[in-house]
């Protein structure tokens, strides 16, 4: 018997990825259309998932009550866009194609194909352990890349968008800039490729690490004690990134889903209590607009930031 997962993708492909791709001739990625549609099942599970987790969890013990809740109704159209249509593109078949030319074109050459199980080879034959340090691995590399998205100038004021949030949810995890989506989909995949990340885990392994951010978001009044901060990241940890004390390059907690590494790496800060979120620095387009309204705004400071006017 087919599993409902199976089931739906199927029909997603049969009566909407395939018509697609028909339609603006496109037929050339019929073959990863299945792997495509799965990506785009698993994500909308995973924003159920997410939903029925943090909605109790953000009603039992609110941070902060909002009368007027259309900025965190802009957030959810972010989520969407995201972990059905967008991820899914990225995770999967971007991802499958450019390893499978890459692996192909090192074979050509002669060359044996990045796999972490060769520079570890305690790790051959125990698929669940590498795959807990694939995610150890990538949360690592994205902790950099967000701590970098607060040195740059250029590139803050494209994250700043994120940071510009004042009534935080859960549903904020993906209010970002295209142009930083962007980035941080190259920087997630270059690090996937050189540790040889089948293409079939890939998308699996974003969506674990995005969901765990995303709880990591959410406007709960939730701490994981003493001990459980330093193994898993909390609402709490979190919202101290998003203080509005915290904004820009002096902030800290970058961590996505361990908080190891700001550990190691000296941006940790365990002391402080679920401050209010925000950027003061941020127009009002950047922290009230819809959708475009953001995107542009983001965009133009980009603009100002390259040419050193902002």
């Amino acid at each position: 018997m087919r599993d409902p997962f199976d089931l739906a993708a199927g029909w997603v492909q049969e009566h909407v990825l395939l018509p697609f791709l028909y339609q603006v001739g496109w037929m050339r990625w019929e073959e990863v259309s299945y792997g495509w549609a799965l990506a785009a099942v698993y994500g909308l599970v995973q924003v159920a998932a997410t939903l029925a987790l943090c909605t109790p969890l953000e009603a039992w013990r609110p941070v902060e009550r909002w009368a007027d809740r259309r900025a965190v109704t802009v957030d959810i159209l972010y989520t969407l866009i995201s972990r059905v249509g967008v991820l899914p593109l990225v995770t999967f078949v971007l991802f499958y194609q450019v390893q499978v030319n890459l692996t192909g074109w090192l074979v050509d050459h002669g060359w044996v194909p990045p796999m972490l199980e060769l520079l570890v080879p305690p790790l051959l034959g125990h698929p669940i352990v590498t795959f807990f340090a694939y995610a150890a691995i990538l949360d690592l590399a994205d902790y950099w890349r967000h701590r970098l998205s607060h040195v740059f100038r250029w590139w803050w004021a494209l994250h700043a968008l994120h940071h510009a949030q004042e009534q935080m949810t859960f549903w904020s995890d993906d209010r970002n800039h295209v142009l930083d989506d962007l980035i941080g989909f190259v920087w997630f995949m270059l690090i996937a490729l050189a540790i040889g990340v089948p293409p079939l885990q890939f998308p699996l392994l974003v969506l674990v690490l995005r969901f765990i951010e995303s709880l990591s978001h959410a406007n709960a009044r939730l701490s994981f004690g003493w001990l459980g901060e330093r193994l898993v990241i909390s609402p709490r940890f979190h919202r101290a990134h998003h203080g509005v004390l915290a904004a820009g390059q002096s902030s800290c907690n970058y961590g996505g889903v361990l908080p190891w590494w700001d550990m190691i790496f000296g941006t940790a800060d365990f002391s402080r209590d679920f401050p209010p979120t925000g950027d003061p620095e941020a127009d009002a387009a950047l922290r009230h607009g819809g959708y475009l309204a953001q995107q542009w705004s983001g965009l133009r400071r980009f603009g100002r930031a390259l040419v050193g006017r902002a």
